[in-house]
């Protein structure tokens, strides 16, 4: 592997630290093209930069078992708007495309030098863009090791192909690791976390159905390390938990480990905030994520205007001093 020529350790973009991101995970299976084209063209409309997919999206709904609908449907889209890729933010993901015989996550690309050179020019012709500005490790890899991983990344922001790095559903101290290693060769390293997050949690050590990623959740240990680290920022998706703040039939659906006292107050204050201002619950969680310490980017997908509506709505909610301390204590 070429060893990459030394990059600052942050390549900072020029977006604000808190946004709202729109989740494109089912664009091309669950969402045809002109319906994904509707939410894209209404997202930047209203203000929206940040779009976040993965190659790998949705390999499990195509019958041939593999991903990239989804960045295909958005260079369809980039494609018939000129000018637009000059105003949008685009992140994608690398590592979890099935690849080969087998059961997934087994048969994943995984995070070795090839793989990643391979998957990034995938990306790239799919999307239809020369550049990624927010390139995401979808999962880990241990099979490879750290400095190729780090390296091989390291290469393409070099090369100016990807602007910033992200770790997704990564153990924190491998995180960190990575970013060690990539100070000490002065390459480019993570300054971005993506995991699970929402103002509902599961009871500690409880089984949840986790896609696969057993270490794809924020926890506080993950907050506290992205307030203490200049420039670190952190995506949270599931932010709405699939509705189920909304939709009775999707709360009934939650794993049993959402249900206990902790989150039955957590309801009670989201309920009560949500009347006093007038707003839907989905809106105070939205609100609440953005609006603390650190501020939270969340990653909403959505399938109508109504709802993209709701969600910026909610990122721009202000919440009293009041409102916060009670969901802070209720949670």
């Amino acid at each position: 592997m070429t060893t990459p020529t030394p990059q600052p350790a942050s390549t900072p973009m020029s977006t604000p630290t808190t946004a709202l991101a729109l989740g494109t995970m089912h664009f091309g299976t669950r969402l045809d093209a002109q319906s994904a084209f509707d939410i894209l063209d209404r997202f930047v409309d209203a203000g929206g930069t940040l779009i976040d997919t993965a190659d790998c999206y949705a390999f499990w709904a195509e019958p041939d078992g593999h991903g990239g609908h989804s960045e295909e449907i958005i260079g369809r889209w980039l494609a018939s708007r000129p000018g637009m890729r000059e105003r949008i933010v685009l992140s994608t993901k690398v590592g979890a495309e099935p690849d080969g015989p087998g059961e997934w996550p087994a048969n994943r690309q995984g995070l070795s030098a090839p793989a990643i050179k391979a998957a990034v020019q995938g990306s790239l012709r799919r999307l239809r863009t020369d550049r990624i500005d927010l390139y995401w490790t979808h999962m880990e890899d241990r099979s490879v090791g750290l400095e190729e991983t780090a390296g091989a990344l390291a290469e393409l922001v070099a090369a100016g192909t990807v602007a910033r790095l992200g770790a997704s559903n990564h153990p924190l101290w491998r995180v960190e690791r990575a970013r060690r290693l990539a100070a000490a060769q002065g390459w480019a390293d993570y300054t971005a976390l993506q995991l699970r997050h929402s103002y509902l949690a599961p009871r500690p050590g409880a089984p949840v159905p986790d896609q696969g990623h057993r270490f794809g959740w924020v926890t506080d240990e993950t907050l506290d390390y992205v307030q203490s680290e200049p420039g670190m920022s952190l995506w949270a998706y599931t932010a709405l938990l699939n509705g189920a703040y909304t939709r009775p039939e999707r709360a009934a659906a939650l794993a049993d480990a959402f249900r206990h006292v902790g989150n039955e107050r957590r309801l009670a204050a989201l309920a009560r905030v949500a009347d006093d201002l007038g707003v839907t619950p989905n809106q105070v969680v939205l609100a609440w994520l953005v609006g603390g310490e650190p501020p939270i980017t969340p990653i909403v997908g959505v399938s109508g205007p109504a709802q993209l509506d709701e969600a910026f709505a909610g990122v721009r909610l202000a919440l009293s001093v009041e409102h916060r301390r009670l969901l802070d204590e209720a949670a």
